[in-house]
């Protein structure tokens, strides 16, 4: 009998796998499996149909030789630089003066609703707004006697209205991060800084900024994936064009996939996983 007890005190209980398993069994089906299918893919010359042609590592290096690949890095990092710093410091100032303010709940609904609408939605707007010959912007310029701009169809200006759309849509979701980061810090912290003769600006350099930083840098890191995943507002508005100088990393994925390269697209994506 004693044997007995200590082997089912021994025994692991099943009522904790028992709960994680539909889990286990979406990630294995859904999640894992197909990552691994991809990987095994990104080695052969497969279009959807047929016997996997096994080529090695022939696609990571015509990928890697590829103007059209780095034209796409290119631009996915150009977006980058329009985007994330300028947010970064936009949505800082935003939840500081947020942090205190009294209608505060109303403010943060207004930023996040650009964020909640669908992405397709937003891109036609932008369209309305921007458009050459039917844009509210140029028909504003019109009226002021200036001439109509090209932003959609100028390589040089396609990139910054682009680059607008996202920081408009976006700015929210990381003013309510800040926000939060902003709120997790003691105010004790504060209370002390102005016993010891503290200002609002000296507060502000030596303890929100360092203490924050842990949360900009998560916001960094969320924002990189976002801007070079980027693909229903370049799709939407501008195709890729004028001249693929709006062609970012994630369309460039998705032309792989309309042309049934399947095997070159996996490779893509791991490209852009290792990157």
């Amino acid at each position: 009998g004693t044997t007995s007890r200590a082997r089912r005190r021994r025994r692991p209980p099943l009522a904790p796998y028992l709960f994680i398993a539909p889990f286990l069994l979406i990630f294995l089906g859904f999640g894992l499996y197909p990552m691994a299918f991809a990987l095994q893919l990104s080695f052969t010359n497969w279009r959807g149909a047929g016997v996997l042609e096994w080529v090695g590592l022939d696609n990571y290096v015509y990928l890697l030789t590829s103007e059209d690949f780095w034209g796409s890095l290119a631009n996915s990092g150009m977006l980058w630089l329009l985007v994330i710093p300028g947010q970064v410091i936009l949505a800082l100032a935003v939840a500081v003066a947020l942090n205190k303010a009294r209608l505060r709940n109303l403010f943060i609904a207004a930023l996040v609703a650009p964020f909640v609408t669908p992405l397709v939605a937003m891109a036609q707007v932008w369209i309305v707004l921007f458009d050459r010959d039917f844009g509210a912007v140029n028909l504003g310029l019109r009226d002021l006697g200036l001439p109509a701009v090209g932003w959609l169809t100028d390589p040089a200006l396609a990139k910054p209205t682009l680059a607008l759309l996202v920081l408009w849509r976006t700015t929210g979701y990381a003013v309510i991060l800040l926000l939060a980061g902003l709120q997790s810090i003691p105010s004790q912290v504060y209370e002390a800084a102005r016993l010891d003769g503290a200002g609002a600006w000296t507060q502000f350099w030596q303890i929100t900024l360092p203490l924050m930083m842990r949360t900009v840098s998560f916001y960094v890191v969320i924002g990189t994936l976002t801007v070079f995943q980027l693909f229903a507002e370049p799709y939407v508005v501008t195709d890729g064009g004028p001249f693929n100088s709006t062609r970012t990393a994630g369309l460039y994925l998705y032309d792989h996939i309309t042309n049934s390269e399947l095997g070159l697209g996996s490779a893509n994506s791991f490209l852009l996983v290792i990157m």
